[in-house]
């Protein structure tokens, strides 16, 4: 057993040893491409959701050194035709480029990498002379040559080094260069049967071609019909909420709501398996990925985007143009790109339907706050921490409290958000009971039937609070924002809630600068 080539299914079959939910349907779909003009495949998708096991599952797979049948007899690709056609039928080329950043950051990676893999090919065939000008590719197309072998190559987090060494541009350089050596060559198509890269950007493009064009790319921007790979949907974590008696209901407040294509309920795998395991929902991605790394994105002075940020916070919805992005942490040009950015890491998730992107659950949420509490931006922060408050406020009926925490809100974020309608004052109010979130669903624009309410709070699965129903009026009165939820039978939509139900209504006056509340029970 190589440690590059011919590594054998140790680690799949340690996945197999734990909880695992299939993806198998995944080796169907990657056959299809295989000794075709689209064996050349890459997926991209945020960290944490499943990229090296698919790698592993790829490997373990494919790889003729081992014998694998038994980990997948009783998964989805066992009832697929060309399951016997490929199952450990080729020599595997697996390489985890995070390892090699790891231990030759600060040398020529590339020759360092080229030289450590050529070494375990050789000791795989000690009959295949070699040449002191041979590079890793001249070896391999020597292998086919006489044996007739073709490879599947596998690249494990293959965008390591265009992200870790981006302060190297001569680094980097080397490293398409090489991915281009390997894969554009005319000889690709004989040496490889296949080829699978995986990573969290997509492949790096220059001006508006992809640097290996010939590659078929999938990623959370679009994924063609490979969205229900990206990550865990509804019905599997609902499978998975029974067999552990889990609270499905928190699994999708913490971890749910990521549009990839046409899924629009995809939850985040490791923290769904890590809150299953430890028996309790909470925020398990700032343990493997640091909200550090987006602070200088956030930070950046592009005009609009501290509004965008805060609407998005706020729980609303943002245009973004996803196709200007050249795949390049290092290059950011725009408001744009940074929201680009922040939905391959998977801190937004995109809606391709609208060209729109959104925060899309509490964790991430949770992480945002804290990238934007680092980034400085001190009014917004007040509102954040005062938010506790103006909920306690409002659910204790402290009219005038509530009237004074909007205030306080609406002076701080004024130098961020224009302020002269009620969208706006919406957008600050999403804000200022921010806190909710981890008790209440909240919704903006709320469809009644008879009009849409401008906040409705929803109590969560087993919170004990009443409901909310929030009105705003601008240079009107909080009276008026009353009597408008009446008439127009807002609590109708929220029935069940009827006997715990508060009706609040929120004016602001123009010329006062200052805004009333009224709050009522139904």
């Amino acid at each position: 057993m190589g440690t590059y080539i011919n590594s054998g299914n140790s680690s799949f079959r340690d996945s197999r040893n734990s909880e695992y939910v299939d993806k198998s349907g995944l080796i169907s779909v990657i056959n299809k491409t295989l000794f075709t003009r689209q064996r050349f495949t890459c997926i991209s998708r945020s960290r944490r959701f499943g990229k090296s096991m698919a790698a592993e599952m790829l490997t373990a797979y494919y790889d003729h050194s081992c014998d694998s049948r038994e980990l997948f007899s009783d998964l989805e690709i066992a009832n697929d035709p060309s399951f016997e056609k490929h199952l450990n039928k080729y020599p595997v080329i697996y390489l985890d480029m995070t390892d090699f950043v790891t231990r030759y950051r600060e040398v020529d990676l590339v020759d360092k990498m080229t030289a450590d893999v050529m070494k375990d090919i050789q000791k795989a065939y000690p009959d295949i002379p070699v040449e002191q000008e041979d590079d890793l590719m001249e070896l391999l197309i020597r292998i086919d040559s006489a044996t007739n072998e073709r490879f599947f190559f596998v690249i494990d987090e293959w965008d390591t080094i265009l992200r870790e060494c981006s302060d190297n541009p001569s680094m980097t350089k080397r490293y398409v260069d090489w991915l281009r050596r390997m894969f554009k060559s005319k000889q690709a198509n004989d040496v490889f049967t296949g080829v699978y890269l995986t990573g969290i950007l997509p492949i790096k493009k220059y001006n508006t071609q992809s640097a290996l064009n010939n590659f078929e790319e999938y990623s959370v921007t679009d994924p063609g019909d490979l969205a229900p790979f990206f990550g865990f949907t509804k019905d599997e974590v609902k499978r998975l909420s029974l067999k552990y008696n889990m609270d499905f209901d928190e699994l999708e407040k913490w971890y749910d709501g990521y549009t990839i294509g046409d899924e629009e309920s995809i939850f985040n795998p490791n923290s769904v398996m890590t809150a299953i395991r430890r028996r309790r929902c909470s925020g398990y991605w700032r343990k493997t990925a640091s909200y550090e790394a987006i602070v200088p994105y956030i930070k950046m002075n592009f005009d609009g985007l501290k509004d965008d940020i805060v609407a998005l916070l706020a729980g609303g919805r943002v245009n973004v143009n996803t196709t200007k992005f050249q795949n390049d942490l290092s290059i950011v040009n725009s408001k744009d790109d940074v929201l680009t950015v922040l939905i391959h890491l998977g801190y937004l998730s995109f809606d391709w339907t609208k060209n729109e992107c959104y925060v899309p659950n509490y964790e991430v949420s949770e992480e945002l706050q804290n990238a934007v509490e680092d980034s400085g931006w001190t009014g917004i922060m007040k509102t954040l921490q005062k938010s506790e408050q103006l909920l306690n406020d409002t659910l204790a009926g402290n009219a005038e409290a509530v009237a004074a925490g909007i205030d306080r809100a609406h002076d701080e974020n004024t130098s961020i958000l224009s302020y002269n309608d009620e969208n706006s004052m919406a957008c600050v109010l999403s804000i200022a009971y921010i806190y909710a979130k981890g008790d209440y669903i909240i919704h903006r624009e709320y469809a009644t039937g008879k009009g849409f309410a401008d906040l409705v709070l929803i109590p969560r699965k087993n919170v004990d609070s009443p409901a909310l129903i929030i009105e705003l009026k601008y240079d009107q009165d909080a009276d008026t924002a009353i009597d408008q939820i009446k008439r127009k039978d807002y609590p109708s939509k929220i029935a069940e809630y009827a006997d715990r139900l508060l009706l609040v209504g929120i004016n602001y006056d123009k010329k006062t600068k200052r805004h009333s509340c009224v709050i009522e029970k139904a």
